[in-house]
């Protein structure tokens, strides 16, 4: 399962390849072309399952050989790049796979990939936004919800009790009101 433990949105899809970021490069280490990487996933050293990783647009891979804990994320190499400097080239990749590799899930769990974009609605149907990110400080999962109007986001916890409904397929939650309160709502 994918988690989003850090402030940028994490869960980026793209439609087209069907692709969903699993992590990033975060620059070299050492001098012989190893990597330190960042993984999205739940379990992180869960990443090397999904091997070989894409970048956005699909047209390059990389092969993890090796993992390696470290303070912050993993080493690894990459097929391919042997120098440092190519390491370094590298710094800031996001690292994805294909959504057919991950596993299926029950009726009340999703992946934080597939609720990115979905429109936020309160219990009387009156539209609050779309869901920017999912954010999680330690405490459980946060939607950082943006408002209609874009001018505005609010963080709301990820809880059935919060959010009674969750329906991917027609891609939209809702949100309880007593949550949605200072919202700008649009009719």
């Amino acid at each position: 399962m994918i988690n989003a433990s850090e402030q940028i949105s994490v869960a980026t899809k793209t439609e087209k390849l069907d692709l969903v970021c699993v992590g990033a490069i975060l620059g070299a280490y050492g001098v012989e072309g190893e990597v330190r990487i960042k993984s999205f996933c739940v379990e992180p050293s869960d990443i090397v399952k999904f091997s070989p990783l894409w970048e956005v647009d699909g047209q390059r891979q990389y092969v993890l050989s090796g993992l390696t804990p470290r303070k912050v994320g993993f080493t690894t190499r990459l097929g391919g790049i042997k120098t440092k400097e190519a390491a370094d080239a590298l710094k800031g990749v996001k690292l994805f796979a294909h959504r057919s590799e991950f596993a299926q899930l029950d009726d009340d769990e999703f992946y934080h990939a597939d609720l990115i974009g979905m429109t936020v609605y309160d219990l009387d149907e009156k539209k609050l936004g779309y869901i920017k990110s999912i954010q999680n400080y330690g405490a459980g999962d946060l939607i950082e919800v943006a408002t209609a109007s874009k001018t505005k986001t609010h963080l709301v916890p990820f809880s059935r009790a919060v959010v009674p409904k969750v329906d991917v397929r027609l891609g939209h939650i809702v949100v309880d009101q007593r949550v949605s309160e200072g919202f700008e709502q649009k009719q």
